[in-house]
């Protein structure tokens, strides 16, 4: 779980949920989702949370059926398709949530 604190100090990393977001045209539940992933395995280095944002879109988008393909949450964030792949399943894992095992 995380601290409305957490909220405010990551302000500028949700609003890239949300930019992106509308780019891929989710729906709110995935937009919620993946803001709800982002700020409960939030990374210390600022470096890191780029590619946690590009997973956490491509995991809640997942997660409420909106799927998207990496690809296209890669280019939306601004990150390669290899970043989602390597990340998402490892972001869900730290939430607490089991990834499908396709």
């Amino acid at each position: 779980m995380y601290r409305a604190r957490d909220h405010v100090e990551n302000e500028q990393w949700l609003a890239a949920i949300d930019d992106a977001a509308e780019r891929l045209d989710l729906g709110s539940e995935a937009k919620s989702r993946a803001t709800d992933l982002f700020l409960s395995t939030v990374p210390e280095e600022d470096r890191s949370k780029q590619a946690v944002v590009a997973a956490s879109l491509y995991a809640g988008a997942l997660i409420a059926g909106d799927q998207r393909s990496q690809s296209d949450v890669a280019d939306a964030v601004g990150v390669s398709r290899l970043t989602v792949q390597n990340r998402w399943r490892e972001l869900l894992s730290e939430a607490g949530l089991e990834p499908p095992q396709w």
